[in-house]
């Protein structure tokens, strides 16, 4: 078996791995007119769109990156002996596994279409029915995230998510300190209703940080950038790692996580509780230290800005008072949360309260159904998650990453160190290897499963392997301009140096690591984790 993983290291390492996203990006709406007609949309009537120009060069599939997954993955299934123990179904199952995740690193195709390939591929060399290999289309956590994607489909569409922003920046943006925690803060509490990242920072919060920063002469791509915009973009990108954590739908593959490591054995129980039990300690320290670290390291050459209250007064006052379509909305969101927590106690799972609360904005009206069906995250996430998710379940249920977890957990065994240096070894190793990444889910993908598997193989409790390993992909999210969805937004931006990005990536990184470890171990302790 360990022959096999050295060869399978080598296929891999002969090709360029090259930076790709694969987290779609929510579009940027303007508030909506509905209800009582409040919202700068009303102010002025959008000009006509310009003629679309004719994209240059192939359109469809990336011939070099499609041909470098495809190579490795015909290695694996035919140069690579098939190790004792597991299957030819099994080994062609995670040849095609390989190959699908080398393509959400590679972007030959968009994610959801090389998912889609994927799959028909399973069917087509009769590697799995098709009932298997659509087995996770009926898993609760995938609808779960769809749904939560159509709430942050009703934040953008009421305006509410951009009025709680500067509602905070009035409140607490006089210094340039203040703004950066407000933001924070807004975005904390956006976070369970918004669970694409990306979406935050592009659909909200860079917008704002823009116009702050351009109000204060600070511009992207400029040395004025370090007046205010770089330290705001900065603070905003690292404390995300964060505000992430602190709420299992504040970031989509946080469910991923927990679904891999049911499939495993490794089963939370009230997971929405648990999850915010483990974290809100390191997490709540954390957003609150993150700005002073990035004071220190990003220091903006502005320390107080008056004029942002003001500026951020002045944008609430065009948007007029809440509409009827944003109360509901945060009434709905409000109930939602409430029975994520009690829930399942009273007999309401999570995906039921989300799909009562979408039922609500249908019904009123906040929500059209076209509004859902257009809105296509929702459904390309609907799509590849549940292909990974199905591929991951079926290679569990043919004994793949059992028999790749006892081959590495008896080799670990012969170390006798114990199960707890052993989880902090393999902590390191999975936070180390998302530089290779190019995205969290594709990392989880590739990696969460067998990491699982392996802590559970070397003794580690299960709650706690696969409570923490969920943890840090959110950790790891802000070390590289690659690192997540985000990531590629606020490098976007212009206001970021990439000396920076590793520099300050890299710090942060660590000292999330040391904070959640430190504060946390108590708690999960308490909690019965171990």
């Amino acid at each position: 078996m360990s022959g096999a993983i050295q060869a399978l290291a080598r296929a891999a390492g002969s090709g360029e791995i090259k930076v790709a996203e694969v987290e779609p990006v929510a579009e940027v709406q303007q508030p909506s007119t509905n209800g009582n007609g409040n919202g700068a949309a009303a102010a002025s009537p959008s000009p006509s769109p310009a003629p679309a120009e004719a994209p240059a060069g192939p359109i469809g599939v990336k011939i070099i990156p499609a041909l470098q997954a495809l190579a490795v993955g015909l290695a694996i299934r035919f140069l690579i002996p098939i190790p004792e123990g597991i299957t030819t179904q099994g080994w062609t199952l995670l040849s095609i596994f390989v190959t699908t995740i080398l393509g959400l690193v590679l972007d030959p195709l968009p994610v959801g279409a090389w998912a889609f390939i994927a799959v028909t591929v399973t069917l087509a060399t009769k590697t799995l029915t098709f009932a298997q290999a659509f087995s996770a289309m009926t898993n609760e956590v995938i609808w779960l995230i769809v749904v939560s994607f159509f709430f942050a489909k009703g934040f953008e569409k009421t305006g509410l998510g951009e009025r709680i922003a500067n509602m905070f920046v009035k409140a607490m943006g006089k210094s340039t300190l203040g703004l950066a925690v407000g933001l924070n803060v807004a975005e904390t509490l956006l976070a369970p209703a918004m669970p694409s990242t990306s979406a935050r920072a592009g659909g909200i919060f860079m917008p704002i940080i823009k116009s702050l920063s351009a109000a204060s002469g600070s511009h992207p791509n400029d040395p004025s950038r370090q007046k205010m915009g770089a330290f705001l973009t900065h603070a905003q990108f690292q404390t995300g790692i964060h505000s992430s954590s602190l709420f299992l739908t504040a970031s989509a593959q946080n469910l991923l996580c927990l679904n891999l490591a049911e499939e495993l054995g490794a089963v939370v129980p009230n997971q929405f509780y648990q999850w915010m039990a483990g974290a809100a300690l390191p997490s709540i320290v954390g957003m609150l230290i993150t700005p002073f670290i990035i004071f220190k390291l990003c220091p903006p050459t502005i320390t107080d800005t008056p004029e942002a209250p003001k500026e951020a007064a002045k944008r609430l006052e065009t948007m007029g008072p809440m509409s009827r379509d944003e109360k509901i909305m945060l009434a709905t969101m409000g109930l939602a949360v409430a029975l994520w927590v009690v829930g399942p106690s009273v007999g309401i799972s999570a995906v039921l309260a989300a799909m009562m609360g979408l039922c609500m904005l249908l019904c009123t009206g906040v929500l059209s159904w076209r509004d859902c069906l257009t809105y296509t995250p929702a459904w390309d996430t609907l799509t590849w998650f549940a292909v990974l998710i199905g591929l991951s379940g079926q290679l569990n249920n043919l004994g793949v990453i059992k028999a790749f977890a006892d081959q590495v957990g008896g080799m670990l065994a012969t170390l006798n160190m114990g199960w707890m240096p052993l989880f902090g070894l393999l902590h390191a190793a999975f936070f180390g290897l998302h530089y290779m990444f190019a995205s969290q889910t594709a990392h989880v993908g590739a990696l969460y499963s067998a990491f699982c598997a392996m802590m559970l193989s070397a003794g580690v409790p299960p709650v706690l392997a696969a409570m923490t390993l969920a943890y840090q992909v959110n950790l790891f999210g802000s070390i590289t301009h690659y690192a997540s969805g985000q990531a590629a937004v606020f490098y976007g931006s212009g206001f970021m140096s990439l000396p920076e990005v590793f520099k300050i990536g890299a710090i942060n990184g660590v000292i999330g690591i040391i904070l959640w470890a430190g504060l946390g171990m108590p708690v999960w302790k308490l909690l019965g984790w171990w």
